[in-house]
């Protein structure tokens, strides 16, 4: 059963982000979902046979977009799939609402750990890795999400033979 709440119950950053959406315009305070029935499951097999893939929220550059302050190349907030080889030097992270005082995003790898599961693969900690990682933009629309996000993200990773993703936080 699914709830919504407009507050944070566990994690400050919940404040943070709907703070952020009021301030874009929207009038509706953003509700974090909440599930009564967790929808995940266990794994199908052993970590070390299967195949992992990875989603973020990065954006994909646009190699002939303007350049940001930064010299970032700007990105269009669009699903995507791209190939992890080779692992992407740099995505576009500067429209996303993260502490840019206190840490950075020029470390691909500290956000989108494609080498560190490369590595994984080869040691034989997981079976493999995912030939594509998938961005998914950022979005206020839940059923957006829900409805077109995350079927796309799932067509995906079916394709791929995916039987684990990790989400990891921006």
């Amino acid at each position: 059963m699914e709830h919504f709440q407009t507050h944070r119950s566990f994690v400050s950053y919940i404040d943070r982000t709907r703070e952020f959406y009021a301030a874009q315009g929207y009038t509706k305070a953003y509700a974090w979902p909440r599930y009564d029935d967790v929808p995940f499951v266990p794994l199908p097999k052993p970590l070390s046979l299967c195949r992992v893939g990875l989603v973020t929220t990065a954006g994909k550059p646009q190699v002939d977009m303007k350049l940001d302050s930064l010299g970032f190349g700007l990105s269009l907030r669009e699903l995507y799939a791209q190939p992890v080889a080779p692992p992407p030097t740099r995505l576009y992270t500067q429209d996303l609402g993260w502490d840019k005082e206190a840490t950075h995003t020029e470390d691909v790898d500290s956000f989108l750990p494609i080498n560190r599961l490369l590595e994984y693969a080869a040691e034989g900690r997981i079976g493999s890795v995912s030939p594509r990682f998938y961005g998914v933009p950022t979005d206020y629309s839940q059923k957006r999400t829900s409805r077109r996000y995350a079927p796309q993200v799932m067509e995906w990773c079916q394709e791929d033979s995916v039987d684990a993703v990790l989400l990891p936080a921006l």
